[in-house]
């Protein structure tokens, strides 16, 4: 198999003409980008980077990280990137634990690495006009290509991932060229895309859905659009300038992307794929975009850091919910939920833990340096994924949350999805979240937290919930009206924040 700094050469040999990246004005032919590509490689072998080195980046999605990105895959060094927003001792972890040779920085994440004891010890790049780093990102631009072109094999380390983790410190995801390639590959194939595809660069690049899209593009001569934060009227305004072709999103940017007053004036039409992981989406935003932007594709994509595909449903708008089939390089199983092995499949539409084959091109093989973490999530071949779902007599994947997010009342199990599922269709809910909270008699009582778009009442919403078909036991018991919902960096509702919150004003 070809190492992705071997495949992006290809690409560059195919159609150096091709338009490759693009952030604001700057727009970067193959054969330009690769000239700037080669160059910083060169440069970060002058700084004393080798192969197998951990290089540390800590940038919003703008054209110097994706080419840090590449640069690194030509030389063989581990591009880390890590949240531009992490805090000192977020970072002063990682750099530690990655045993980092570099560390690149902007202007959002220099006061976290001035402050991190590490970053004092590495050769520090700034990117932008900032001072007091040991070389600035521009300057390398000046330095001659490295001794070899192609400095790693397939075999190598390409990336690691930090997952954020819910509690504890973040586990580092290391994967190798390989693993990348056919996570890429895989993802071509199961989003159908052409060649000269133009895709919409803001997930972030310190997250597999964020790098997936850097990947899937370069190797079908494709056009990757930079956006450094999300904000919904310059997504807009990319979309139609760049006619991008294809959006790869988490469902809470789709939701802002459908909200904005500048939708209806926006020519979205060059946008002919939706694809959507992170989490599930409700029936109703589902029928929304697909209303919206009318696709020739749907794609639901269900995977994780350690595992990229677990399933893919390339109609999802046919079956809401559903995460569909096993991808291309995977095999999965949900298994019961006391299960002591990956041979203990749980019946059709028994809820257990979803588990996947490590034996699968894109897995990866444990956590860096945490043989804690591979004895809690590596049992017998299997990746243990600490999702919660079933799967339905057709085969396919349903996913209905966390091990952790499980609500446990009056000794039912109880999970949040498809509660919010059916509140999410109520025309006055814009958003929610259904956590559990203590209850003396019950152990813990369902609570909906819920973002209005229109007036509505609990009782109005407790009606919508006795009049459909959820069982009567998952019905909440209590409605929380909320201005909005707390999210991660890349969109995710956290229900953990929700479920503290309320619980410590409750004590």
């Amino acid at each position: 198999m070809l190492d992705l700094g071997r495949s992006f050469v290809a690409s560059v040999e195919r159609d150096p003409g091709a338009l490759a990246i693009v952030d604001a004005d700057l727009h970067l032919s193959y054969g330009d980008w690769f000239d700037r590509i080669r160059r910083i490689e060169g440069g970060l072998e002058k700084l004393g980077i080798e192969h197998g080195d951990h290089v540390v980046a800590i940038l919003q999605n703008r054209w110097e990280m994706a080419t840090l990105h590449w640069a690194c895959q030509l030389l063989g060094a581990i591009m880390t990137p890590l949240n531009w927003r992490a805090k000192a001792d977020e970072v002063d972890y990682c750099l530690t634990i990655s045993e980092a040779r570099a560390v690149v920085y902007q202007d959002v994440s220099e006061e976290a690495v001035r402050a991190a004891p590490a970053a004092g010890k590495l050769p520090k790049i700034s990117v932008g006009d900032l001072s007091g780093g040991t070389v600035q990102f521009g300057e390398l631009l000046s330095s001659s290509y490295a001794g070899n072109l192609v400095n790693a094999d397939a075999s190598d380390w390409s990336l690691m991932l930090f997952t954020s983790g819910t509690t504890g410190r973040p586990k580092g995801v290391p994967r190798r060229h390989c693993h990348e390639r056919s996570a890429a590959l895989a993802h071509i194939a199961q989003n159908l895309y052409g060649r000269g595809e133009c895709t919409l660069g803001v997930m972030p690049l310190y997250h597999t859905m964020g790098v997936r899209s850097l990947l899937s593009m370069a190797m079908i001569n494709g056009c990757f659009v930079c956006v450094s934060r999300f904000d919904p009227a310059a997504v807009l305004r990319v979309i139609e300038q760049e006619r991008v072709t294809n959006l790869y999103l988490v469902p809470t940017l789709y939701h802002d992307i459908l909200a904005h007053q500048n939708l209806p004036a926006t020519d979205i039409s060059s946008v002919r794929k939706l694809g959507f992981a992170g989490a599930s989406m409700t029936a109703s935003l589902l029928k929304r975009l697909n209303e919206t932007f009318k696709p020739n594709l749907f794609v639901n994509h269900y995977g994780s850091s350690e595992v990229y595909t677990c399933t893919i449903d390339q109609n999802a708008v046919a079956k809401p919910g559903s995460a569909g089939k096993a991808g291309l390089n995977q095999r999965i199983r949900v298994i019961k939920l006391d299960a002591q092995s990956g041979d203990e499949v749980a019946g059709v539409r028994e809820e257990g833990q979803i588990i996947a084959d490590l034996v699968g091109d894109e897995a990866f093989e444990g956590y860096w340096k945490r043989p804690d973490a591979n004895e809690k999530a590596l049992h017998g071949g299997w990746f243990l994924t600490g999702d919660l779902g079933y799967f339905d007599e057709d085969g396919d994947l349903f996913v209905t949350g966390r091990v952790d997010d499980m609500i446990i009342s009056g000794g039912e199990n109880i999970s949040p999805t498809d509660i919010e599922s059916l509140l999410s269709t109520h025309p006055a809910v814009d958003e929610v979240a259904v956590v559990g909270l203590p209850d003396p008699r019950w152990g813990q009582k369902v609570a909906a937290f819920i973002k209005l778009k229109a007036a509505a009442t609990k009782d109005d919403l407790d009606a919508y919930c006795r009049e459909s078909d959820l069982p009567n036991y998952k019905r909440p018991r209590e409605y929380v009206f909320v201005e909005e919902l707390p999210k991660s960096a890349v969109g995710k509702i956290l229900r953990r924040l929700i479920a503290k919150g309320a619980s410590g004003k409750q004590s």
